[in-house]
C-alpha cells in the first residue's frame, strides 16, 4: 500500500460516521490557480421537509498558496426549522494531476467546519474531485464523505458516516454565460447504502459565468434551481455563488 492510499485510509477509518449536505452546497472543482485571490458567497434555501425550512448563507475569503493548494475560510449562518447556529469552514483543496496532461483532471478536497454558536456538532468532509472535457463541454464528478463528531446535534441523533455525491454537466455557451445540470445525493453509509426510501438526491438545471473585469480581476456566479429526485429530498432547493476574484 502506497503512503498516499494509507493516509486515505486512516482518514475514511477514522472519520467517517451522517450528516446531509446544506442547500447552499456548490460543486467542488479540482484545479487551482497560484495566486488567485477570491471573496466568495454562497446561499441556498431548501423547501420544508418534515416541517422544517433550511437555510444556509456563508461568506469565504481564499487564496491560492500553490500550484497545487487553495485554502479559503469561511463565516456560514445555519437556519433549520427554528434552529439556527453560525460556523466557521475551512476548505483546503489540492490539485492532484497537471492541468491538460491527463484526460481526467484529479483533486482532493478536505474540509473541516467549527461550531461558533448553536447546538451543532463538528463536521469534516473529505473525497477525491474529478473533471473531464469533451470538446466544450465540461463534466465533474465528486463522491465526498462527511463525518460529524463532537457535540450532538439538535434531534440527539447519533453520530454515522455519510457517503455522497455531487456531478455536473456544464456548457460555456458563451464567455459570460453558460448553462447544465447539477446534482448532489447522499446514499448512506461509508459501507452500508441506505435503503432507496431514505437516500437523499436532488437535480436540476444551472447556469454559469464570468465577467472580466480588466486588471485581472472577474466576477463569477452559477445557481441552480434542484428538485428532490427521492422521497426523502427536499422538493425544491435553489442555490447560488457569487465570486470576486482578483
Amino acid at each position: 500500500m502506497t503512503p498516499i492510499s494509507s493516509l486515505i485510509s486512516l482518514f475514511l477509518l477514522v472519520f467517517f460516521q451522517s450528516v446531509y449536505a446544506g442547500p447552499a452546497d456548490y460543486i467542488y472543482t479540482p484545479k487551482v490557480e497560484y495566486g488567485e485571490r477570491e471573496v466568495g458567497i454562497h446561499y441556498g434555501i431548501a423547501a420544508p421537509v418534515a416541517g422544517k425550512r433550511a437555510q444556509v448563507s456563508s461568506l469565504g475569503i481564499g487564496y491560492g498558496l500553490s500550484e497545487n493548494w487553495f485554502s479559503e475560510l469561511y463565516l456560514k449562518q445555519t437556519r433549520n426549522g427554528g434552529q439556527q447556529a453560525t460556523l466557521a469552514e475551512w476548505e483546503n483543496k489540492f490539485q492532484l494531476t497537471e492541468t491538460g496532461k491527463y484526460p481526467i483532471e484529479m483533486g482532493l478536497l478536505t474540509e473541516l467546519e467549527i461550531p461558533i454558536s448553536g447546538k451543532v456538532p463538528w463536521e469534516f468532509r473529505f473525497g477525491p474531485l474529478l473533471q473531464a472535457a469533451f470538446g466544450k463541454l465540461q463534466l465533474n464528478g465528486n463522491l465526498l464523505f462527511e463525518r460529524a463528531f463532537g457535540r450532538a446535534d439538535e434531534d440527539g441523533v447519533p453520530f454515522s458516516t455519510n457517503m455522497g455525491y455531487q456531478w455536473q454537466a456544464k456548457y460555456p455557451w458563451r464567455a459570460t454565460f453558460g448553462f447544465g445540470l447539477q446534482g448532489f445525493g447522499e446514499v448512506g453509509t461509508w459501507n452500508s447504502l441506505s435503503a432507496q426510501a431514505v437516500q437523499n438526491h436532488r437535480v436540476g438545471p444551472a447556469i454559469f459565468g464570468k465577467l472580466h473585469l480588466g486588471n485581472q480581476q472577474s466576477i463569477k456566479y452559477n445557481a441552480a434551481w434542484l428538485v428532490g429526485a427521492s422521497a426523502a429530498a427536499p422538493n425544491h432547493i435553489l442555490r447560488t455563488t457569487l465570486e470576486y476574484e482578483f
